[in-house]
């Protein structure tokens, strides 16, 4: 990496390599620098840096280069200079625009280029040959080849800036003014699966926002400024999907605005709310949510009609006749009819949903829930004057279809008034938010409710009619589309019919004839026939067991009376805790409405006061404008006296005169004017001049001889002056002398009055000074003593720590030579352990090799005997002649296996010394080898031997 002594080396280097056409390496020089910590330090020259190096990286298309570079050079001027970031990222977008239009503009030429009549005259062969073989056309294959790759890069450009000025404090405006050119960019473009990601990006960084609460530089949300410019950014957003009909994508960022309000707790301004009711309701009738869609222009002509007073009244009731056709056009029935309970439970958390989207409740309390239905909402059009500002022909629609019971005519009646709605609409005046009302959309659903109405009149007058009959009392639709209809209506159970093609008739069903209805009657079926059972074989009274139940009603009636008092009890302390709850949200909710009011009314007074200024400034305006046209007419009728006065012809008669001419005429005028004047005072001046030297010569021998008459005048008075100066200094000398000898008779009262005054002040000072000097000594008495004090604590305390530190090490040496004693100890016993198994281990070597010296010998003298009945008195001797140790003990203490071999020639067994253990029946594996093999060897003669060991060791 290339270091530079100062950031214009680095500049100038990058410059030189662009001028021989080395960019690449320009570029990697300018990010070498941006990147490096040793230039951290803000100057202007970095600036200037960084215009280059984004011009660069947009000229060859480098993203990532620029991201990494416009990140770096963010750390360096955040704290500094953030105004330097802001035009280098404008920049930036400016070229990245300026290219990808200019790439655009290209395309565009190329097309117009090759639009010609003789196609072969102008394509080469080789163009030709690749329109065939790829099958596309010039344009796709030109925008592919120079559109395609700008427009990425400029969409990179968007992302990358939105990327690095997100959750900034400082930089909010330019992040909303990127945001709103990304979505124009994706607007002229048509670019829905890019506005889809800008979107996504957009929501993400408000979730982080709200996620990393302690980032510094974060954006305060409750600051009017911040909160106005993400409010602007998701209305855009909202604007830009409805354009582009992503309706979904609209709903979401209805959310967002609703979610960011939340956060807040904040209503926005009304101006936006008109906004968020008209998109919200032209995407409820995107997706057929009438009822929603009706809800959202109640609230829409609410807002109109509180907020709005320059609305006229011809916009005002072809709103109010829009809520109301809205309103008529949702379907009588609800469509949770025979739905699961996971199908209402999901139905009932979207309504909630929806409906706090469409009120805007910041809060999201679940008593603040609102019921959205038919009913209510027709109830709420008639409470809220709605139905009072609509036309007369939406009031008779609603009046036939709502209230009147016509069940021949209604169609007939309605179709009139349809066909003169459906002709009613256009746009709004510029006062209405509403741009335009259409009200033949509802049209459609309004023909469709009168036909559900006239079969619900039908079905309540008559139980069969005729399908001619029906189509011919419903002017709107075929049959087949009634039956439709009605398919729906009976699904819903909101009529009950039947269609019978082959009697060409329609049947009208009650209700307990359905499915409902025979359930209800089987039910009560069944309840008829168990109290006729009860009748017949009534039940036997068991009076015993009656009898033992009453012993304890008693007590149990006295329990269940005490519980039901202490469930009374608790209810009572529940209720009064919840109307506590209550009226404390009451007063909060009524707190919060004031504060809501009081901020509205100070809105509305900014605004008026706003307004009012506005028009005042322009009244202003218009009189300093209509005083300047008085001030050239009168300048121009000056003129024209002026000239007829002269005989001259009067000025552009017979022209369009205007305030421009006028001036410029009266400057030209007092122009010449002035020159003429001036001409007039350059003669005047000469003439001045001759007669003033004129002056002058005659009045010089005057003015000579009044000089010296003056002259001697002035001498005599200064004369006179000093004499008289002269006599009021002797005056005052004798006076003073005459004061001096008045006051010298008190020269002495005086010094002895000071004496008297001065010894009484230091006599007092002496008494002062000595008691100063005591207080002093006191305290320095008092103060050594207590270090003296603090010196023995001091000394005992460390005395005493002393102490207690010699004994803690004496108790450590104790506990550590007791330690190694005990280790000592332990390896001595250990020691003596390990001689005593090294010679037991000996010894049972020495008494198996005897043994397997005996055993060969047995088996040698066995082979030797011919005869059988030899064997028993071959086999008796060896068993008796065996050693003593052979056999296993049977009982008693244990004795090692080395003490008896050295028992063995006396017969005896020696006593033990390890014979305190107290172990039993201890083998070792040679003696149960021998238990197990010696009766196999010599059969019964066993019996002899191991009485001898046991003699032997009861002996011992």
């Amino acid at each position: 990496m290339a270091t530079f002594a100062r950031p214009e080396n680095a500049l100038k280097r990058a410059e030189e390599l662009i001028n021989v056409g080395q960019n690449q390496e320009a570029l990697e020089t300018l990010h070498s620098f941006i990147t490096s910590r040793r230039y951290r330090a803000w100057t202007r020259t970095h600036e200037r840096i960084m215009f280059k190096y984004v011009e660069l990286c947009v000229e060859m298309r480098r993203g990532r280069h620029a991201k990494d570079g416009l990140i770096q050079y963010r750390g360096i001027c955040q704290q500094v200079n953030i105004t330097s970031l802001e035009e280098v990222i404008k920049h930036f977008m400016q070229l990245a625009t300026e290219k990808a239009e200019l790439a655009r503009t290209q395309a565009q030429a190329l097309e117009e280029a090759l639009d010609v009549d003789d196609l072969e005259a102008d394509k080469r062969p080789e163009d030709l040959m690749l329109s065939y073989v790829s099958g596309e056309k010039g344009k796709d294959r030109s925008d592919r080849e120079l559109v395609t790759p700008w427009f990425k890069f400029l969409w990179e450009t968007y992302r990358t800036v939105l990327e690095i000025l997100r959750n900034n404090s400082r930089l909010e405006a330019l992040y909303a003014m990127t945001a709103h050119r990304a979505f124009q960019f994706c607007k002229q473009y048509k670019r829905t699966t890019e506005f889809r990601r800008l979107c996504e990006i957009i929501r993400n960084h408000l979730a982080n926002l709200n996620k990393y609460r302690d980032q510094r530089d974060r954006p305060d949300l409750a600051a009017p400024e911040s909160l106005q410019l993400y409010l602007d950014t998701r209305f855009e957003q909202l604007k830009v999907a409805t354009e582009l009909d992503l309706w979904q994508e609209a709903f979401r960022s209805i959310e967002d605005i609703h979610g960011l309000m939340s956060m807040v707790k904040k209503t926005p301004k009304s101006s936006l709310m008109v906004v968020y009711y008209s998109k919200l309701s032209e995407i409820f009738w995107m997706s057929s949510s009438h009822l929603y869609h009706a809800y959202a222009w109640l609230k829409l002509f609410s807002l109109q009609k509180s907020y709005n007073k320059n609305l006229n009244q011809k916009d005002l009731q072809l709103i109010a006749s829009s809520v109301v056709l809205a309103a008529l056009s949702v379907p009588p029935y609800e469509r949770s009819y025979g739905a699961s309970h996971l199908e209402l439970e999901n139905e009932k958390e979207r309504s909630f949903r929806v409906a706090n989207l469409i009120a805007f409740d910041v809060e999201l309390k679940p008593e603040n829930r609102e019921v959205l239905s038919r009913s209510s909402l027709l109830s709420d059009l008639v409470s809220k004057g709605v139905m009072t500002c609509v036309t007369q022909e939406v009031k008779d629609l609603y009046n036939i279809l709502e209230h009147d019971f016509l069940p021949l005519d209604l169609a007939l009646k309605v179709q009139p008034l349809l066909a003169k709605i459906s002709k009613v609409g256009g746009k709004l005046s510029s006062a209405s938010s509403v741009p335009e009302v259409q009200l033949s959309q509802y049209v459609p659903s309004l023909e469709k409710l009168a036909a559900l109405r006239l079969l619900q009149q039908v079905s309540h007058v008559y139980q069969t009619i005729n399908i001619d009959t029906v189509s011919r009392i419903i002017p709107f639709f075929d049959f087949p589309t009634v039956e439709k209809i009605s398919v729906d209506a009976v699904k819903n159970n909101f009529l009950s019919m039947k269609v019978d093609y082959r009697r060409s008739a329609i049947f009208f069903g009650n209700k307990s004839l359905e499915s409902e209805g025979l359930r209800g009657h089987l039910s009560a079926f069944a309840g008829s026939l168990s109290k006729a059972r009860v009748m017949i074989y009534p039940h036997v009274k068991r009076i015993s067991k009656l009898g033992e139940t009453l012993s304890d009603l008693v007590e149990v009636v006295e329990k269940e009376h005490k519980r039901l008092l202490a469930r009374k009890s608790i209810i009572e302390k529940r209720k009064e805790e919840q109307e506590r709850q209550l009226l404390e949200m009451e007063r909060e909710e009524e707190a919060k409405r004031l504060k809501i009011q009081k901020i509205t009314e100070e809105a509305e007074q900014r605004r008026l006061a706003t307004e009012f200024e506005q028009m005042k400034n322009q009244r202003i305006l218009r009189e300093i404008e209509e005083r300047e046209l008085e001030e050239a007419q009168a300048l121009l009728q000056e003129a024209e006296k002026r000239g007829k006065k002269r005989g001259k012809k009067p000025v552009l008669e017979g022209e369009k005169i205007t305030k421009q001419t006028l001036m410029e005429l009266a400057l030209s005028d007092q122009l010449r004017e002035k020159q003429e004047m001036e001409k007039k005072l350059q003669k005047l001046g000469k003439t001045m001049d001759y007669l003033e030297r004129a002056k002058r010569e005659e009045a010089a021998p005057l003015i000579d001889a009044a000089f010296q008459r003056r002259l001697a005048e002035e001498e005599a008075l200064h004369a006179l002056e000093q004499q008289q100066e002269i006599d009021v200094s002797k005056q005052r000398h004798a006076g003073d002398l005459e004061e001096k000898r008045r006051l010298s008779r008190m020269l002495e009262n005086k010094k002895i009055f000071q004496e008297r005054v001065v010894s009484r002040r230091r006599s007092e000072y002496g008494r002062l000074l000595e008691e100063r000097k005591e207080r002093i000594n006191q305290i320095i008495q008092s103060r050594k003593q207590e270090r003296e004090d603090k010196r023995k604590m001091i000394y005992y305390l460390r005395s005493e720590d002393e102490r207690q530190r010699r004994l803690r090490e004496e108790e450590e040496e104790r506990k550590l030579e007791e330690m190694e004693r005990r280790k000592k100890e332990e390896a001595e016993r250990k020691a003596k352990l390990d001689e005593i198994a090294e010679k037991q281990r000996q010894r049972e070597k020495e008494l198996e090799e005897k043994e397997r010296q005996w055993k060969e010998e047995v088996l040698g003298r066995a082979a030797a005997v011919p005869s059988r009945t030899a064997e028993p008195s071959a086999l008796a001797h060896p068993v008796e002649a065996a050693p003593a140790p052979a056999a296993a003990p049977t009982g008693g203490k244990y004795v090692p296996k080395f003490k008896r071999s050295a028992a063995e020639g006396a017969g005896q067994t020696p006593p033990d010394k390890w014979s305190s253990g107290g172990r039993t029946d201890d083998h070792t594996p040679g003696d149960r080898w021998r238990d197990d093999r010696r009766p196999a060897l010599g059969g019964g003669s066993s019996a002899a031997p191991r009485s001898t060991w046991s003699s032997s060791r009861t002996r011992g």
